[in-house]
């Protein structure tokens, strides 16, 4: 009989963190942390991670293990958390992953395509070409080199466009190319529970924990790590919006509106990569036994 993930995931700010703590009792079992921004330590209040007293009641892996400046990816934390999981499975039958980040999700589940590493060398170049040239003149360039991609990549997220050029220039083939799709096979079972409120309700709450952060020190912290703005890992909601504020080009009241904006416009974008996935049993984040019964009927055989 193989092993079991159970997958508690869903939009931002629609109630994970609590239900995860309490999945993670019932189980038995510490939880896997699958939110790409959570990785990085310094960025607690920003990114919602879990609080030293959540850390205490449970015990997470992948919270504040990364330092700003240090490269990571999908296909790393695919690595990462399989080789971390094949430990816990040989402890316990049973393993919870929780998050948000859709790509970190599917690189589990699903898998990543074998795509190549990017050299340093090639990184470097082109990220000094994109400081240099701008994200327009790069999209320009991917649609001639690898027009599929153009097509379908999100031309506004620099990390994506410039990714797939590496792989052109680093291969001289196009990024498509490597793109297979294929899910591949996992040595053990996964259960997809998903949490969704209603549109109101989760804007709500959004805006509710944005006001939070605010008043337990998202300024602060922002201003501290204001140095490495130009790391991946602050290309985010959250302290964009900050560093405008701290560059004195937007008030407070405009940079923390459009915190609640921008995150709003991530949870719509998350829902919408979510309902492609027909695995997924969808429950509202009160629906605590019902979640519980259905683990209990499927992984708990």
């Amino acid at each position: 009989m193989k092993p079991v993930l159970v997958v508690l995931l869903g939009p931002t700010g629609v109630g994970k963190t609590e239900l995860s703590l309490s999945l993670a009792e019932f189980l038995h079992t510490p939880i896997v942390n699958a939110d790409s921004r959570q990785l990085y330590r310094d960025i607690p209040i920003g990114t919602a991670a879990p609080t030293p007293q959540e850390l205490q009641r449970v015990k997470h892996y992948f919270v504040g293990t990364l330092e700003l400046t240090d490269y990571y990816s999908a296909a790393q934390y695919e690595a990462d958390a399989l080789s971390l999981l094949k430990m816990l499975h040989q402890q316990t039958p049973y393993a919870l992953m929780s998050g948000g980040s859709m790509m970190y999700l599917d690189a589990v589940c699903k898998g990543i395509d074998d795509i190549p590493t990017v050299d340093k060398d090639t990184r470097k170049t082109m990220l000094e070409k994109y400081e240099s040239e701008g994200l327009e003149r790069l999209c320009q360039e991917l649609k001639l080199l690898d027009p599929d991609y153009y097509n379908i990549v999100d031309r506004k997220n620099p990390k994506r466009v410039i990714h797939a050029l590496e792989i052109c220039y680093m291969t001289g083939k196009t990024y498509t190319s490597f793109r297979t799709r294929q899910p591949k096979e996992r040595p053990f079972d996964i259960l997809k529970i998903g949490l969704r409120r209603e549109r109101e309700e989760l804007y709500e709450r959004i805006n509710r924990r944005v006001d939070d952060m605010i008043a337990h020190g998202l300024i602060d912290e922002a201003r501290r790590v204001l140095p490495f703005r130009h790391t991946n890992a602050l290309n985010t909601v959250g302290y964009k919006e900050m560093f405008n504020y701290l560059d004195g080009t937007w008030t407070l009241e405009t940079a923390v509106e459009k915190i609640k904006q921008n995150t709003r416009i991530y949870s719509r974008k998350q829902m919408t990569w979510f309902r492609h996935d027909d695995s997924i049993r969808w429950f509202h984040p009160d629906e605590a036994k019902a979640i519980k019964q259905l683990i209990d009927t499927e992984a708990l055989r």
